[in-house]
């Protein structure tokens, strides 16, 4: 049995509460107890976190990309791991590769390389979010007008066909009927609204059905106003109704946020997105989508006519920034990286907090913000010291 314990750092507690003079123990890729670092074994193996903070690992339920690569482009298991480990690298232990409306077609290439690459046991990845393309081409954002569709018997056919255990979609309530709802529900598929037009009382209906959350509040989606609540409306005043918002100062402004929030009353239902594209992990900060290149300008991904692309957000800035521009004491903005998109999920049992039976996905953060090392079921995927060791040795090589 392969049992290390993890010491001399700060545990962020799945209460919030965070514990300086307790050990964390792994043992087989799960987290086996934690206890007073004078209770551990003679002779087990330490990690050392240096006054750091151990978190759970955190987990995006919208990946559009990372590390130079874009899903929609080469829906392969190569794809995934290259991506996969762009993020690892912030922190993200757990997400699920994003498929922008496309093709019916390329959604069976997704499910076909998700199904795969989680049967290799890539790092990170725990299933698949299908956006689109059964959107309002109103809201359509950067999406592909032509290959917006109807959900007709061919749709559902490579919805459902050979998917993912764990399938999210991304779709406007307001463009299918809520029999289809019903029957993707059924069916098992976790149900956001997105893209949206749809009125009050449409996005209220589709969430007695079964839809559970939204997309991206905010963006691409009918706005709350005094005579009609639209989208915003809706997910706002239904208290189960999950949230995923886009921390990065530009998609929402801040106090847009806090008043959503404080709307709520609680934190329990936001979560934590980035809507990443493949300049994530990239020093090259430009790509193309759909024919149109995007470049990152004011830290936004845009096309040429300023139409924002998805996001050059990866999710450690993301927490930082529910820190700093939400105002939320640190160990709640982590809670919207790792807690709650858990329990959105269904996974609250297997990740999300630093729990004993849990899987040992965490991370190390320093006081600056930065991740030092991520860990995956107890194995170490990223070291930012070991990195930073190889490029100044490259570096090294090169002036030599």
């Amino acid at each position: 049995m392969t049992l290390f314990a993890f010491v001399n750092g700060v545990l962020l507690l799945p209460d919030g509460s965070q514990a300086e003079d307790l050990a964390l123990i792994v043992a087989d890729g799960k987290i086996a107890s934690i206890e007073p670092r004078a209770s551990l074994p003679s002779g087990i193996a330490i990690a050392d976190l240096q006054g750091n903070r151990l978190a759970p690992g955190f987990i995006d339920i919208q990946v559009n990309g990372g590390g130079g690569v874009l899903f929609n482009d080469a829906p392969t298991v190569d794809s995934i791991r290259k991506i996969a480990a762009a993020h690892h690298r912030f922190g993200t232990t757990a997400f699920l590769p994003t498929l922008i409306t496309d093709h019916l077609g390329k959604i069976q290439q997704a499910y076909a390389a998700v199904n795969t690459a989680i049967s290799e046991g890539v790092p990170g990845v725990v299933g698949v979010h299908i956006e689109g393309p059964f959107l309002n081409i109103r809201r359509r954002g950067i999406h592909d007008a032509s290959k917006i569709a109807r959900l007709d018997e061919a749709g559902l056919e490579a919805v459902l066909h050979s998917r993912p255990a764990l399938t999210m979609m991304t779709l406007a309530p307001e463009c299918v009927s809520m029999d289809q709802i019903r029957m993707l529900k059924a069916a098992g598929l976790l149900l956001c609204a997105g893209h949206s037009e749809g009125s009050y009382a449409e996005i209220s209906e589709s969430f007695a059905c079964g839809v559970m959350g939204v997309t991206h509040l905010f963006n691409a989606m009918s706005q709350l106003s005094g005579r009609e609540p639209g989208v915003v409306g809706a997910a706002l005043a239904s208290e189960d109704c999950w949230c995923g918002i886009i921390v990065d100062g530009v998609h929402v402004h801040p106090v847009t946020l806090r008043l959503a929030i404080k709307s709520r009353g609680s934190l329990d239902r936001f979560v934590l997105v980035t809507d990443a594209m493949p300049t994530i992990g990239q020093a090259e900060k430009r790509f193309t989508l759909n024919g149109q290149e995007i470049r990152v300008r004011g830290g936004a991904c845009q096309n040429s006519r300023g139409r924002l692309a998805g996001s050059d957000l990866d999710m450690a800035t993301a927490v930082a920034n529910a820190s700093t521009l939400l105002g939320l004491k640190l160990p709640e903005a982590i809670r919207l990286a790792t807690a709650n998109p858990a329990k959105m999920l269904g996974l609250e049992s297997h990740i999300g907090s630093l729990r004993p039976g849990l899987d040992a996905d965490m991370i190390e953060i320093a006081a600056d913000g930065t991740v030092r090392k991520t860990w995956i079921k107890g194995r170490l995927v990223w070291d930012w010291q070991a990195e930073h060791a190889s490029a100044c040795q490259e570096a090294l090589l090169t002036c030599s």
